[in-house]
């Protein structure tokens, strides 16, 4: 039985966003300095190490791990070779704007992709709820304004990150399946390290990739350096162990409203960072968001049997 959001919840969800807000700026700031394909597999290898004192005990050889081998490089596939790097990817040609615009769907792919793969009824509040976020979404990017609303305009960057927001869909959906991965779904370090090992195959198999068919080069600075270490440690383990207990204790249904903070986080960060005060919009904004986050919860949800146990 999956409950209503408690107050810890609601912080786990809460985080992941705003870690992601400041992943979208810093991923447009240094996209010239290194490939986004490079960006994701340095950061997961960062964020291999740092957990590897405390999670080296999932490479014995009786770690459950290894048994569900292939639902891991199928998960880590979704959540660590394909989003970040079709993100950081986006970015090469999109804004931060542009790209929050895009994956503010992901409430809705969620919605769908869990009623036709993973056996998730769509329930009407969820609708309502997710118009609701969107609502609160558009007030963010448009600063209030129609005009500058219809100004936006979708470039390859935009359709990468769409596909981004799919495979995130996955990936979230999958998580939520706590049979199959019960033995270290508690142990947050080792769950991620496991997910981030299998992951690191994907994103070096696209980096190599990369480096083969463009002439990307990577120029190293402290700044660059400062700037993969924060995206491994704030972006990646940070905002991964709290969605994913987010996720396995709300259902990813109700999780997917929470990603809606993100536009609203980068707002603010923005108006931080440039010295901007807060407009009525950012408030606004949240109220409609938060009002989507809480329609969607307000019934307790009946345990779905879903199809993840065969992917």
């Amino acid at each position: 039985m999956r409950s209503k959001l408690s107050p810890t919840t609601i912080a786990l969800l809460t985080v992941p966003p705003l870690m992601w807000s400041g992943n979208a700026i810093v991923g447009r700031l240094i996209y010239q300095d290194i490939p986004p394909m490079s960006l994701n597999f340095l950061r997961w290898l960062c964020a291999f190490f740092l957990l590897l004192p405390i999670a080296y005990p999932i490479f014995r050889r009786d770690s459950s791990v290894w048994r569900e081998a292939r639902h891991y490089a199928l998960l880590s596939l979704f959540g660590i070779g394909l989003y970040n790097a079709l993100q950081y990817l986006a970015l090469q040609s999109s804004g931060p704007i542009n790209v929050t615009l895009v994956a503010s769907g992901i409430p809705i792919w969620m919605l769908l992709i869990g009623a036709l793969f993973f056996n998730a009824p769509i329930r009407q509040q969820q609708v309502f709820g997710a118009i609701l976020s969107i609502i609160g979404v558009l007030i963010v990017l448009s600063r209030g304004s129609v005009k500058q609303l219809m100004a936006l305009h979708l470039v390859i960057g935009d359709i990468l990150m769409l596909a981004a927001s799919i495979a995130w869909a996955f990936y979230s959906w999958m998580l939520s399946n706590q049979q199959r991965f019960a033995d270290v779904r508690h142990q947050w370090a080792k769950f991620l390290l496991a997910q981030i090992t299998f992951g690191l195959i994907w994103s070096a198999g696209f980096s190599a990739a990369e480096w083969h068919y463009t002439d990307f080069h990577i120029h190293w600075s402290w700044q660059l350096a400062f700037a993969i270490l924060f995206v491994a440690i704030g972006p990646a383990i940070i905002a991964f162990r709290c969605w994913g207990t987010g996720v396995q204790k709300a259902g990813a249904d109700v999780a997917g409203f929470f990603v809606n903070l993100t536009p609203l986080f980068t707002a603010l960060l923005s108006t931080i960072i440039l010295g901007e005060q807060p407009h009525w919009y950012h408030f606004a904004a949240f109220i409609c968001i938060v009002a989507g986050i809480i329609v969607s919860s307000g019934k307790t949800v009946a345990k779905t049997r879903t199809k993840a146990e065969n992917l």
